[in-house]
C-alpha cells in the first residue's frame, strides 16, 4: 500500500471508499502472518466492511480466499479482534463457498467463549448452516435461549428466528425454551459489572422470544389465543416492544375471525391505559382500522376511549408520540371525520407546532372534519405556513383540499384560490405540481361554475411551466373546457404561444388544443383565426406537429360538408369503453384470419362525457370512502415479514382504481363480450345497458351463482355466472329456469335458453336467458331453479364413469328482479338544484322501513336499486345524525331523458321514513323508479 493511499484511508474526514484490490491484497497479507496485529487487523476488517456496505462485491474464487483468511484469525484469542472476524463471516458467507467449514470454530466458540463474543458467535451461526447441517447446533442454542445473560440469550432467540425459514423441524422443538425466555427476567449478571457503571436490563429478550413463539405457532388460531391470554393476564411483559408486539398478535387474530374481536375488548380497554405510549397507539390504531371494516362488532365506548387516548397522547411534549397520533387520526378522518371532531382544539393548538411535520398533519385533520362555515379560516392558516414544509407534505395538504373540492363544491372559491396561489408562487417538484393541477382539473370538471376562473389561471401557469407533462394535461384541459366557455377567444393566444415558444412535444399538443376552437359555439368568427394560425404551423420544422396541423386543417374544412362526422373526429362528444376496446383489439390481433376485414369499432361500448364524469366522480366517492384517495392509508401493522400489500411507484399522485374496482370494471366488459360474441344474440342489436352482477346465493354455497341484466331495444337476457365448487362431481346440461311471480300479467316473452354443457369442478361458465319485451320499461320478477344433470368423477380419469348417466337434480336459488334502475346510467350534472327545478314531470312517493338498519345502509342500498349519482356529496350521512338528504341524478340507457331524485330520510325509534321525490323528462320512468325504490 502506498503512503499516500494509506494516509488517504486513515483521514477520518475522507469521504472516499477504499481501493478494492488494495484492501484484498492488504488483507490476504496481514491475515496469514505469524504473528497476528490485531489491531491492524481489525482496521482492515473495518475497511473491508465499509467497502461492502458501500455495495461492491468480490468474486466468488476472492471472497472465497478472504474468508478463509479471516477465519484463521480464530487462532487469535483477542476477543475484540474476534468481534470483527465474525461481522466479516457474515458479510462475506453469502458470496463466498464452503463456508460450512468455520461452523466448528464458531460453535466452539458458543460453547466456551467468552459472554463477549458469544452473541457475536451465535448470530453468525445463521450465515454458514444449513438444512443439513442446523440440527448439530440444537444443543448449544437451546442452552443459550435460557442463558442467564440477556444479550447471549437475544442473540439465540434471533438466530432461531432466522434458522426458521432453513430447518423448520429443528426449531419448532424450541417451543418450550422460547416460553421460558419470555417469562425469566433477564438482568445483567452483576460479576462482569467493572467500575460502578451497572447496565439497566430492558428486557429485550421478551420482544425477540415472543417474536419466535409467533412464528411457531401462527397456524394454530387456538395457541394464540392461549398465548395472548397468558402473558396478558399474568403481567410478566416488561419491555414495550414485546407489549406491542403482542398487540399485534391481537390484530393477527381478529383480521382472521372478525368475530373473536368482542373476546377481547376488555384486553384492549385495559391497554388504553398501559403507562407506555407506543401500546397506546398501537391498540387504538387495532382498534380505530379494525372498526373502520367491522364497525358492528365494535362497541362505542371501546372506539371513543381509543379516540380519548388518541386526543391526551396530543398534548404530550415527545414530538415522535404526537406525530403517530396525528396518522391515526388522519385515516380514521378519511372514512368517518365526524368521530374525531372532539379533538379539534388540540389540533388547532398545533396548527402552529415548531415541526412543521405536526402541523402539516394537524391541519390536514382539520380540513377533513371541517365544515362549509370555517373552510376559508382554515385555508387561510394554510397558506402561511405550506411554503415552509417539504413537497411530501405539500401533498398531503394538496390531497387534503382536493377532498374538500369533492365535499363542498359551494366552497369553489376559497379552494381554487388557494390552489392557484400555491400553483402559481410555490416551490416544488413535478409531483407536488402535478397534484395541485389534479386538483383544479377535479373543479373544474365537477364544479361548473368555477371553470372560466380556473381556466384563465391555468393559461397564466403555463407561460412558465417547466414539466412537459403537466403543460400537456393542462392544454388538453383547455382544448377540452376552452371551446364552451363565454369568451373562447381568451385562450386562444395562450395556447398559440406555446406553439411558438416550446419544444415539439408541447407545440403538438397545443396543435391539437387549438383545432378544438374552431368549433367553438359562442364565438363563430374564430374559425377564421384558428384556419390561419393551423396554415402558418403546417410549415413547422418538426414533423409532428407539421402532420397534426394538416390533418387538423382538413377536418374544419371538410366539417362544412361532412358535417358531424369531422366534428367529432376534432372535438369527440363520447369515448370508449377501454376495457372492452383492449379485449377486442387483443382478440384481433391474436386471429391472423381476422385481418382480412378492418377491425369494427361500432361493437365497443361508447361512453358520453356526462357518463364519463359519473364514473369519474362515482370512483371517488369510492375512494373517499375507502380513505384511499389520499398518501398515507393504511392499517394497523401486519406480524408478517415482507406481507406489505402491493403499491405502484406513483401511488403519491396516482389517483386511479384500485384492484377491486378494476377487476369489477373487466368482469362488467368480459360479460358483455362474451354475450355480444354469442351468434344467436347478435340479431338483438346494440346493448343498450348491463346491471352490475347479483349474488343469487351465498359465496359458501355448493354452486355460487351470479346473475347480470342486459337490455336491448327489444329483448332482455338474463346471465347466470355459475361456479361448481365441489370437487368431485361435474354438471352437464346445466341452466337456470326463471317463472315469473305473476304468470298472467307478464310483459315478457320466454325465447330461449341457453345451457351449460358441461361444468367441470372448481370452474365458472354462463347460461343465458333471452326474452323479447316491449320498447317500454318493463318491471317484473322472477323464481329461479338451478337445473343439471349429476354425474361423479372417475379419480383416475378425471372424467365421469362410463354408462354413468346421471341423475336430475335442482337447486333453489334468490329471485331476480328487473327493476326501473335497471333501465337508468348515472350521468353527472354540475347544479343538481337547478336542473331538478326545470325538469317537467314530478312524482312523490313515502316508504317506512322498520328493519333495525342505519341511515348509510339505506343509502347505499338506493345508490344501487337506482343506478343513479349520488351528488353534491350526499351520499354519506354522518353517523351521528338521524335525518340525511340524498340527491341523486341519472339518464335513460333507453331514451336518454334526465331524471333527478330528492330523498329526504328520518330515523327514528319505530324505523325509517322516506319521501322520495322525483323529477324527470319521462313521466313513466320516473313514477317506476320513484315506486320501485324499496
Amino acid at each position: 500500500m502506498s503512503t499516500h493511499t494509506y494516509k488517504k484511508f486513515e483521514n477520518s474526514d475522507s469521504g472516499d471508499l477504499p481501493d478494492k484490490m488494495t484492501i484484498y491484497q492488504d488483507c490476504m497479507n496481514e491475515f496469514n502472518e505469524s504473528p497476528v496485529n490485531s489491531k491492524r487487523c481489525r482496521l482492515l476488517i473495518s475497511r473491508l466492511l465499509r467497502l461492502m456496505a458501500q455495495g461492491e462485491t468480490f468474486p466468488e474464487s476472492e471472497a472465497t480466499a478472504l474468508f478463509f483468511s479471516v477465519s484463521k484469525l480464530f487462532q487469535h484469542q483477542n476477543d475484540s479482534l474476534r468481534q470483527a472476524v465474525y461481522l466479516a463471516i457474515k458479510e462475506l458467507s453469502g458470496i463466498s463457498e464452503d463456508v460450512l467449514m468455520a461452523t466448528s470454530s464458531i460453535m466452539k466458540d458458543v460453547q466456551n467463549g467468552s459472554d463477549l463474543i458469544k452473541p457475536n458467535a451465535i448470530r453468525s451461526l445463521t450465515v454458514v448452516l444449513d438444512e443439513s447441517t442446523a440440527f448439530s447446533a440444537e444443543r448449544l442454542l437451546k442452552s443459550a435461549v435460557v442463558s442467564k445473560n440477556p444479550t447471549i440469550s437475544s442473540a439465540s432467540l434471533t438466530a432461531s428466528y432466522h434458522l426458521l425459514p432453513i430447518s423448520e423441524t429443528t426449531i419448532k422443538r424450541f417451543t418450550n425454551e422460547a416460553q421460558e425466555a419470555v417469562v425469566d427476567l433477564k438482568p445483567f449478571p452483576q460479576n462482569d459489572v467493572t467500575g460502578d457503571y451497572y447496565p439497566n436490563s430492558t428486557f429485550i429478550t421478551q420482544y425477540h422470544a415472543l417474536g419466535l413463539l409467533y412464528q411457531l405457532k401462527k397456524n394454530d388460531k387456538m395457541s394464540l389465543m392461549k398465548l395472548v391470554r397468558q402473558f396478558a393476564e399474568t403481567n410478566n411483559l416488561k419491555n414495550q416492544l414485546a407489549k406491542v408486539q403482542l398487540v399485534k398478535l391481537v390484530n393477527d387474530i381478529v383480521q382472521r375471525d372478525p368475530q373473536l374481536f368482542t373476546q377481547f375488548q376488555q384486553l384492549l380497554y385495559n391497554w388504553l391505559s398501559n403507562k407506555f405510549e407506543s401500546v397506546q397507539l398501537e391498540t387504538s390504531k387495532l382498534i380505530t382500522s379494525f372498526a373502520t371494516t367491522n364497525p358492528r362488532l365494535v362497541s362505542p365506548e371501546l372506539f371513543a376511549a381509543a379516540i380519548q387516548t388518541l386526543q391526551g397522547l396530543l398534548t404530550v411534549p415527545r414530538v415522535t408520540t404526537k406525530f403517530a397520533a396525528l396518522r391515526i387520526l388522519n385515516r380514521i378522518s378519511m372514512v368517518s371525520p365526524e368521530k374525531i371532531v372532539i379533538c379539534n382544539p388540540e389540533l388547532e393548538s398545533l396548527i402552529n407546532d415548531s415541526n412543521r411535520n405536526v402541523s402539516t398533519y394537524a391541519i390536514t385533520i382539520l380540513l377533513k372534519t371541517g365544515t362549509a362555515k370555517n373552510i376559508s379560516s382554515l385555508i387561510s392558516t394554510i397558506t402561511k405556513f405550506i411554503h415552509e414544509v417539504s413537497d411530501d407534505f405539500k401533498i398531503i395538504i394538496i390531497d387534503a383540499v382536493r377532498t374538500l373540492s369533492l365535499n363542498f363544491p359551494q366552497e369553489w372559491k376559497s379552494i381554487l384560490n388557494f390552489l392557484i396561489d400555491v400553483l402559481k408562487n410555490g416551490e416544488g417538484g413535478f409531483k407536488f405540481k402535478n397534484s395541485i393541477v389534479e386538483a383544479l382539473i377535479d373543479i373544474v370538471s365537477f364544479v361548473p361554475q368555477s371553470k372560466e376562473l380556473a381556466l384563465e389561471n391555468l393559461c397564466d401557469f403555463i407561460e412558465d411551466c417547466e414539466f412537459n407533462e403537466i403543460l400537456v394535461r393542462i392544454l388538453h384541459l383547455l382544448g377540452k373546457e376552452g371551446p364552451y366557455t363565454s369568451n373562447p377567444s381568451l385562450y386562444v393566444r395562450h395556447i398559440y404561444n406555446r406553439v411558438v415558444l416550446e419544444n415539439s412535444i408541447i407545440r403538438s399538443a397545443a396543435v391539437v388544443s387549438l383545432s378544438k376552437f374552431a368549433l367553438a359555439k359562442n364565438d363563430p368568427t374564430l374559425k377564421d383565426s384558428i384556419v390561419s394560425l393551423l396554415k402558418r404551423i403546417a410549415n413547422d420544422k418538426d414533423d409532428e406537429v407539421r402532420d397534426r396541423a394538416s390533418i387538423a386543417l382538413q377536418f374544419i374544412e371538410s366539417s362544412e360538408s361532412t358535417g358531424d362526422s369531422a366534428k367529432d373526429l376534432i372535438q369527440a362528444k363520447y369515448s370508449y369503453d377501454y376495457q372492452s376496446l383492449e379485449s377486442k383489439l387483443v382478440s384481433y390481433m391474436s386471429d391472423s384470419d381476422a385481418f382480412k376485414a378492418p377491425f369494427e369499432g361500432s361493437t365497443v361500448r361508447r361512453i358520453t362525457d356526462d357518463e364519463a364524469k359519473a364514473m369519474d366522480l362515482k370512483r371517488k366517492q369510492e375512494q373517499l370512502q375507502s380513505g384511499s384517495l389520499e398518501s398515507g392509508a393504511g392499517s394497523s401493522g401486519s406480524l408478517e415479514s415482507g406481507s406489505t400489500p402491493d403499491e405502484r411507484a406513483d401511488k403519491a399522485t396516482y389517483k386511479g382504481p384500485s384492484v377491486d374496482q378494476h377487476k369489477e370494471d373487466l368482469l362488467a366488459t368480459k360479460y358483455a363480450d362474451e354475450l355480444l360474441s354469442i351468434e344467436q344474440f347478435k340479431e338483438f342489436g346494440t346493448l343498450v345497458n348491463s346491471s352490475n352482477s347479483v349474488a343469487l346465493t351465498e359465496p359458501e354455497a355448493e354452486f355460487v351463482v351470479r346473475g347480470v341484466k342486459h337490455l336491448f331495444k327489444e329483448h332482455v337476457v338474463f346471465q347466470f355466472s355459475i361456479t361448481n365448487t365441489l370437487t368431485d362431481v361435474i354438471l352437464d346440461n346445466v341452466s337456470v329456469a326463471c317463472t315469473p311471480e305473476d304468470p298472467e300479467n307478464s310483459q315478457l316473452e320466454e325465447l330461449f335458453t341457453i345451457p351449460i354443457d358441461r361444468l367441470a369442478p372448481s370452474t365458472e361458465a354462463a347460461s343465458y336467458i333471452a326474452f323479447r319485451k316491449s320498447e317500454d320499461i318493463v318491471m317484473e320478477g322472477f323464481l329461479c331453479n338451478l337445473t343439471f344433470t349429476t354425474k361423479e368423477l372417475n379419480p383416475d380419469t378425471n372424467e365421469p364413469f362410463d354408462g354413468d348417466e346421471g341423475f336430475q337434480d335442482e337447486y333453489e336459488i334468490d329471485s331476480i328482479f328487473l327493476n326501473a334502475g335497471d333501465y337508468i346510467k348515472s350521468s353527472f350534472i354540475g347544479d343538481f338544484t337547478t336542473t331538478f327545478d326545470e325538469l317537467p314531470n314530478e312524482e312523490v312517493a313515502v316508504y317506512n322501513i322498520h328493519e333495525n338498519i342505519s341511515l348509510q345502509e339505506v343509502i347505499d342500498k338506493l345508490v344501487t336499486n337506482t343506478s343513479c349519482l349520488p351528488l353534491e356529496n350526499t351520499q354519506f350521512a354522518p353517523n351521528d345524525s338521524n335525518s340525511h338528504v340524498l340527491k341523486l341524478f341519472g339518464k335513460s340507457a333507453l331514451t336518454g331523458v334526465k331524471i333527478a331524485l330528492t330523498v329526504r330520510m328520518i330515523k327514528s325509534s319505530k324505523g325509517i321514513a322516506l319521501k322520495a321525490q322525483g323529477k324527470s323528462e319521462d313521466a313513466t320512468l320516473c313514477a317506476d323508479l320513484v315506486n320501485g325504490l324499496m
